[in-house]
């Protein structure tokens, strides 16, 4: 581990002080480590890179110098004498939830730092490390802290208004997201959007990388589902010549493709687990190898990850990893769908009806009250992108003598198709379930019946049923359908 850290060199040092924000350069960070080499190893590196030091050889005398100097960041070792780090990291969190907590734990047992994130650390570092490796855990933890601080701040305040190109939020609800932009944009934070489909997580994911320090470098999107998986990890990773039949030559997958700049991976509750291993290592070690390759490739991406699924209900069902899980929740930002900030609706609406009308040429101008009521009445299960394509539908289609108005005047009720047909037939339906089914059984039948439909293909099954593949096969094992009778896709 030493010869590890030495090899860095003061050269090494000193590019991770240039290559790290220097603002917390007068953090307290409190470490405990009871190897007496080891503990004086990080007291003498950290204070090299600015920050003030606290150190303890047990839990015990961790607590004590933790209520007397009240540091910004702890970093502790999850094996100590008498009480154990992952103790020890209770007792903090006791002291205080919100204190950020770097947890060291040896090559190999892995699953003890994951445990402890479940306590509640906020990132872990496997030995041996080097001092850039620590250093940047370090910084990343305390500018996501103060990210945390500044946004409750602003939650109990919320008295500027943000605005970003392509995005109207005028709501108290979407005003909170791009806040949350704000603050985290300027940092190195991996970014988890979380919402239903259609509620804008591209355009969000676009202003978190056009207002950070990587707005000059690629912004490159790939989506998880829209990539058969025998193919995603070269999309991904990229290939070598011959890694499989039909690869004549060389490819660049996303990473390098985004190197210097911002990833963004949509779906990434669909990624197969295979994938999700490299993820993880390229997010801990910014390396890599292509499909076939055995040379190692470094990139400096950000990722910004969305998924419309439940990821804690995929961990349960196996079908995500944990440490996967914790490495992209460093900052969440959950996305409120249209129906839970329906005063934005408005705005929203003009907002299509220039823009369409523009790329149109047709004299629309506005809406008419009565158009706008069936707006505001509408359950929106398709959230902002059934908006728009309502909007474009109406204008693209729009005729001053269909509807009865002089050319440059407004869309009126008669332009604005709703596809309301489910709730009329949830809203006049006399059972919950058919008469003499349980629920268990529906299941069953309408997982089967989905798969007719497809032919037998799983992931077109999967998008009527509005799961992911995933979730599906877990569904088909849980039902008894076995999987090789039906078509991949």
């Amino acid at each position: 581990m030493y010869e590890r850290w030495h090899n860095g060199g003061p050269a090494g040092r000193a590019a991770a002080r240039n290559s790290v924000n220097t603002r917390h350069e007068k953090a307290a960070i409190l470490v405990v480590e009871d190897e007496t080499k080891m503990r004086r190893l990080l007291e003498l590196q950290l204070g090299e890179e600015g920050f003030v030091v606290h150190s303890a050889a047990d839990a015990e005398t961790g607590l004590q110098l933790l209520l007397r100097e009240k540091p910004d960041l702890v970093v502790t070792d999850l094996r100590l004498p008498g009480m154990s780090g992952l103790e020890f990291l209770q007792a903090v969190k006791r002291v205080n939830a919100a204190l950020p907590v770097v947890v060291m734990t040896a090559y190999g047992t892995v699953e003890s730092a994951v445990e402890a994130m479940k306590v509640g650390a906020s990132d872990y570092v496997t030995k041996p490390f080097s001092l850039a490796e620590l250093v940047l855990v370090i910084r990343k933890e305390l500018d996501s802290h103060r990210l945390r601080e500044e946004n409750r701040s602003l939650r109990e305040a919320l008295g500027h208004r943000y605005a970003y190109d392509n995005i109207v939020a005028q709501s108290d609800k979407m005003q909170a997201v791009l806040a949350l932009v704000e603050r985290v944009a300027p940092t190195s934070s991996t970014v988890l959007l979380g919402g239903e489909s259609g509620v804008g997580k591209d355009l969000i994911a676009r202003a978190i990388h056009e207002h950070s320090q990587r707005a000059s470098g690629p912004f490159v999107k790939i989506n998880s589902t829209a990539i058969p998986e025998t193919l995603l990890e070269s999309e991904l990773f990229g290939y070598e010549k011959g890694a499989f039949s039909g690869a004549a030559g060389t490819k660049q997958g996303k990473f390098e493709l985004a190197d210097k700049g911002t990833l963004f991976l949509d779906e990434i509750g669909d990624v197969p687990a295979a994938i999700q291993v490299k993820l993880l290592r390229v997010l801990q070690d910014r390396e890599f190898e292509r499909l076939g390759g055995t040379k190692t490739h470094r990139v400096d991406v950000r990722l910004v990850a969305a998924t419309n699924r439940d990821l804690r209900a995929a961990l349960e069902e196996g079908t995500f990893r944990e440490d996967l899980y914790y490495r992209l929740n460093v900052v969440a930002i959950d996305i409120p769908p249209l129906r839970d900030h329906k005063e934005d609706i408005p705005a929203l609406a003009n907002y299509f009806i220039e823009r369409y009308a523009r790329e149109s040429a047709k004299p629309v101008t506005g809406i008419t009250p009565e158009a706008m009521k069936r707006l505001m009445d509408y359950h929106w299960p398709g959230n902002v992108r059934e908006l728009q394509n309502i909007i474009e539908r109406g204008v693209t289609l729009y005729s001053a003598n269909s509807s009865g108005t002089p050319a440059g005047s407004m869309l009126d009720a008669a332009d604005i198709y709703l596809d309301d047909s489910a709730m009329r037939s949830a809203t006049n339906s006399t059972h919950v379930l058919p008469p003499g089914m349980t629920l268990e059984q529906w299941e069953d039948e309408t997982i089967r019946e989905a798969l007719r439909r497809a032919n037998g293909n799983k992931s077109q099954a999967a998008r009527t049923l509005g799961l992911s593949r995933n979730a599906l096969r877990y569904r088909l094992s849980k039902l008894g359908v076995h999987d090789p009778e039906v078509k991949e896709s």
